[in-house]
């Protein structure tokens, strides 16, 4: 074939850096998590602490201030400032609570009817005294408010005597809440620097060994690949010189040796993708200068042709569509194997009856090939698998003997050896369409 060429090409492998890049956003993910959550119960801790103390203090106040209430109610003493008290005809009137009232505290007393008779302070909101503390706003303003019913000794009378409620306006706690968020914010956005950065290092130190180990597993596969072909191009010359004797092999070692040739070949084809596989996995080779340019057309008619008569076995329809003459620049060995595998792939699962279309066709900067068929499909769970080496789905082992599952792995690294790329869709029972793009050569 006249775009027959010996070329290599340099294809960065996506795999670790596709598996470092997911191992490092799961890191991240985790720590951004354990972070966030940690600085959640932190602030939700700091924030119940902080109002845990404040109704302490409001409890201590509003304890103080229930002794008062049975000279409030008697004289009707209406204290109008926070430091100011009225006198009776014995003097100061004693109120401890005076002493531990702060200035952002207000106090009130109602009696039984929870009518107010007196109130001190500053903070009065405008609500009912069905709630034993509750945080109200009021003109944009929260306040917290404690309030205690006082029954009348003794206390097995259940009489009551009147209410006295305590409020306080929670800006200043709000005020340190608001730097505590302010402080995580900025606390935040360094640790998750911290972590990236972190997150980086541990994420190379972590895939070292990985990628020496893969290696040395590429090396073992192209030596081991490359060491087992010669000893199994013996044994097939071996067996292919007592085939063509056949006058000299006891008829009862014939179907013996048609399975020892048979597993040969099969040996002699994992052989040479293994090879092939390990060979394109080298990331020296550099992009070769020699190149063609391929009439892609017509190695798409040789390979029909050279298929026809597989797919006449199965009596599978195998037709050829080509909208257009299409050149492309590559390596003829490669784009053969390409598409032998995926219109192989295709007579092979469709049954009796069934067609296999092979298409060409040019769109834009783009060549298009599709084969498609009627085959058994892929299941949904299954179609992200498929181009993973040496993967089968159970259903499509049992139904193509001697297959070892590199056929589509192999595609899709001489597509992407071209620039390209292979894309599918199928529906289980309804067939399978495999797209694979090329870019398309400039116009002359």
């Amino acid at each position: 074939m006249a775009w027959d060429i010996d070329s290599k090409r340099n294809v960065i492998n996506p795999e670790f850096r596709s598996l470092s890049w997911r191992l490092l956003l799961s890191y991240l993910g985790v720590m951004m998590a354990i972070s966030a959550t940690s600085m959640i119960a932190v602030y939700e801790f700091f924030s119940f602490s902080l109002y845990q103390q404040l109704d302490r203090q409001l409890l201590t106040l509003a304890d103080a201030a229930i002794h008062s209430l049975a000279e409030i109610k008697e004289q009707k003493i209406n204290i109008k400032e926070p430091n100011y008290l009225q006198l009776d005809n014995d003097g100061d009137l004693d109120i401890p609570w005076q002493n531990i009232q702060q200035p952002s505290q207000g106090v009130e007393w109602f009696d039984q009817n929870r009518q107010r008779i007196a109130k001190a302070g500053k903070v009065f909101p405008l609500i009912d005294l069905s709630h034993y503390n509750q945080t109200y706003t009021v003109n944009n303003q929260k306040i917290r408010t404690l309030t205690l019913q006082v029954n009348q000794e003794p206390k097995v009378q259940k009489k009551i005597m009147g209410y006295v409620r305590i409020s306080e306006s929670t800006e200043s706690i709000e005020m340190v809440l608001k730097k505590l968020r302010l402080g995580m914010m900025l606390g935040g956005i360094l640790v998750s620097g911290l972590t990236a950065f972190g997150g980086m290092w541990l994420t190379k130190q972590s895939l070292k060994p990985i990628e020496r180990s893969f290696e040395k597993l590429k090396q073992f596969t192209a030596d081991a690949s490359h060491e087992l072909r010669n000893p199994l191009a013996g044994i097939r010359t071996c067996v292919e010189v007592m085939q063509s004797h056949p006058e000299r092999i006891h008829p009862a070692d014939i179907d013996k040796l048609k399975a020892i040739a048979s597993g040969i070949n099969q040996m002699t084809s994992l052989v040479e993708d293994l090879l092939l596989l390990a060979r394109t996995d080298q990331p020296s080779i550099s992009i070769s200068t020699k190149w063609i340019i391929i009439p892609l057309h017509e190695l798409l008619e040789d390979l029909v042709e050279f298929l026809s008569p597989k797919a006449e076995q199965k009596e599978v329809k195998l037709n050829l569509d080509i909208q257009s003459e299409v050149n492309l620049k590559g390596d003829g060995n490669q784009l053969w194997r390409l598409f032998l595998n995926l219109i192989e792939n295709a007579i092979y699962y469709t049954d009796t009856g069934g067609k296999v279309m092979v298409s060409l066709e040019k769109r834009e900067k783009w060549v298009w090939v599709c084969i498609k068929d009627t085959g058994i499909g892929i299941s949904s769970e299954h179609l992200p698998l498929i181009f993973d080496r040496l993967w089968r789905a159970d259903q499509a082992r049992t139904r193509r003997e001697g297959g070892c599952g590199l056929g589509l792995a192999i595609a899709q690294t001489l597509a992407q050896h071209h620039q390209g790329e292979i894309t599918v869709t199928s529906e289980l029972g309804k067939g399978s369409c495999f797209m694979v793009r090329f870019p398309s050569l400039p116009n002359p």
